[in-house]
């Protein structure tokens, strides 16, 4: 038994101590992204060149009305939005005619691009080569149908373009739900989840060795920079596409920079079952992605270790320090979820720096879990993942 324990011991100690000295990176890479976004809101916004917005959509889903309502009420000087679906039929394409119809002054653009051909096992790729061929205008701003934005957005993030040699840089976001606290527990976790977890990653890999990938959530890109990457056919055969993207476009040297303006990714009130299966499917993804990276990952969180060293602690006889070790790992997630979305500029950012530590646990959870298979079910299908983050095509 002794040498069990000193084997749950050291797992925890070592857990422990990565997990704190990556919420310390956590804590600098945040503060010096503040600082660069304060600095950059106090910047004027002097360049304004014409600009397509590429929205692919797929059915509506709660809250997406105001999210669409959102685009078209831009204060930007000349832009078009494009909106695409599989078909006329489409519950979201109608929702954005219907949006549309309100706001006629705004030059909008439906169009449907069919079923994706089997070059295509990413449907959003396949609807951005379709806007692609018909928009009018060399620099794209492409977006989710669950984000949401301020009406500076178009401004702010056009201003990431000014010099030639930038090609890519998409923006951070923060989780939210449609009904605030009112939403499912496990909604709420996904969306601080998507605020914390995910930003803290991108802001200390930003921070130690520059942005070399895309959040696919909502990008200002050049219309060439699809191509320099390959091309939408290709880009197409893989799931995390964005990035890909990325990736792809600064290995060439084009230059690819997270931008400092924050966007709303609205989470949808879903059952914890469904919220699982939907995570899961991300970090699937990175896995096939970053396989070292993700691998690493498993050392960046908290909780699961505070755990270990108070089960070490209960079956060692030192109860009481078995204790302050899971508290003291507890204190470690407040402190990065506080700092993120303070950073971030969330206005309920103490509700969320309280359930994060949850959020923690069960993100390990998710990590461990996401070694468990090649499968994932979207959209009522199920798809598998290949080598390097590449998607077959569904059974």
């Amino acid at each position: 038994m002794s040498v069990l324990l000193k084997i749950l011991f050291w797992i925890a100690v070592t857990g422990s101590a990565t997990s704190t000295i990556y919420c310390l990176m956590v804590i600098v890479a945040a503060v010096r992204f503040g600082l660069r976004k304060r600095r950059e809101e106090r910047t004027a916004t002097d360049f304004f060149p014409p600009v397509s917005v590429l929205k692919p959509l797929h059915g509506t889903e709660e809250g997406m009305e105001r999210n669409l309502e959102s685009f078209f009420e831009q204060d930007y000087p000349e832009f078009e939005l494009l909106f695409c679906a599989r078909y006329e039929t489409d519950e979201g394409l109608q929702l954005a005619r219907k949006v549309g119809a309100r706001y006629p002054h705004i030059d909008a653009t439906y169009v449907t691009c069919g079923e994706p051909t089997p070059q295509f096992h990413n449907a959003k790729v396949f609807s951005l080569a379709k806007m692609d061929s018909v928009a009018k205008h060399n620099l794209f701003i492409t977006s989710d149908a669950d984000v949401r934005v301020r009406k500076d957005y178009l401004r702010r993030m056009v201003q990431n373009l000014r010099e030639p040699k930038m090609g890519l840089a998409s923006c951070m976001y923060l989780g939210k739900t449609n009904r605030g606290a009112e939403a499912g527990f496990s909604s709420q976790l996904d969306a601080v989840g998507k605020s914390v977890e995910m930003s803290s990653g991108v802001l200390v890999a930003d921070m130690l060795e520059g942005t070399k990938f895309a959040l696919g959530a909502s990008m200002a890109v050049r219309r060439q920079s699809f191509q320099q990457a390959g091309g939408f056919g290709e880009l197409g055969q893989f799931y995390a596409d964005d990035f890909v993207l990325g990736n792809r476009l600064a290995a060439k040297g084009v230059g690819v920079q997270m931008a400092t303006h924050v966007i709303w990714l609205m989470v949808m009130d879903t059952p914890f079952g469904l919220s699982f299966r939907n995570q899961l499917r991300w970090m699937q993804s990175t896995r096939r992605s970053r396989p070292w990276g993700h691998l690493g990952s498993g050392l960046t969180f908290a909780l699961p270790f505070g755990l270990l060293g108070l089960l070490w602690g209960l079956l060692s006889g030192h109860v009481l320090l078995g204790l302050i070790w899971l508290v003291v790992m507890v204190v470690n997630r407040w402190l990065q979820a506080g700092v993120i979305l303070r950073v971030l500029g969330d206005d309920e950012w103490l509700r969320g720096t309280l359930i994060y530590p949850l959020r923690d646990l069960l993100g390990s959870i998710l990590w461990l879990a996401s070694y468990g298979g090649e499968n994932f079910y979207y959209r009522g299908k199920i798809y598998h993942l290949k080598e390097g983050g590449r998607v077959e095509a569904p059974e």
